[in-house]
């Protein structure tokens, strides 16, 4: 009974938390001369993300995701669920820990208006040509004909087609660490060579 009641506090009090800085982060959206403010700071605090992720968010190895040009609201969520635990990554749970809500915040508004940078490298035409298929089979509908995401769905266009084919085969393999995600579904569709096809593909949309 009383892990029961210490459980249900635990919730409540983590739902409040997520509600305090959702409501934090559309404060400052909403406002021009906040959000300016939170660029200006979240530039000076990517200290602990741009050994990774770069100074303007173009990841420097092909097997992490580049946050330029992300959707702010995305990269905000991302980013709390990491500091709540809710999303597990060893290093970007320590790092999340480490920043505080505003600087969370502001590093999530520097990088989401940084412009994706073209992946160096020759593209294979006949799996450029297979991804764009599949693509617009299964991808389509939720990331956009341009892989750009919406609400809630990330964009995908320009990321590292490394980092998209350990994405994807983490999803088919069903990583607990993924857990929940409507992409478990996706994955399963997928066939042997999908995925490098769909990697190779994406890496080459640019928004």
């Amino acid at each position: 009974m009383r892990f029961a009641i210490a459980l249900l506090l635990t919730v409540s009090c983590t739902a409040l938390g997520d509600e305090a800085a959702q409501a934090r982060f559309d404060a400052i959206m909403a406002d021009p001369a906040l959000r300016e403010q939170a660029y200006a700071a979240g530039h000076e605090r990517i200290v602990l993300c741009r050994n990774c992720h770069g100074d303007d968010g173009n990841s420097r190895r092909d097997y992490i995701p580049n946050l330029a040009a992300q959707a702010p609201g995305y990269l905000f969520t991302a980013f709390e669920r990491y500091a709540s635990g809710q999303r597990t990554d060893f290093v970007m749970n320590q790092a999340a820990k480490m920043l505080s809500l505003d600087e969370r915040v502001n590093i999530a508004v520097y990088y989401s208006q940084q412009p994706v940078l073209p992946r160096e490298g020759a593209v294979d035409e006949a799996l450029r040509a297979r991804g764009e298929a599949l693509f617009g089979r299964v991808c389509v509908a939720c990331h956009g004909p341009q892989g750009l995401g919406q609400p809630g769905v990330p964009r995908i266009a320009g990321q590292p087609a490394a980092y998209l084919q350990r994405t994807l085969e983490a999803y088919r393999d069903k990583d607990p660490r993924r857990a929940g995600s409507t992409m478990l579904a996706v994955a399963t569709q997928l066939q042997a060579g999908d995925i490098e096809a769909l990697a190779a593909y994406v890496q080459q949309l640019h928004p």
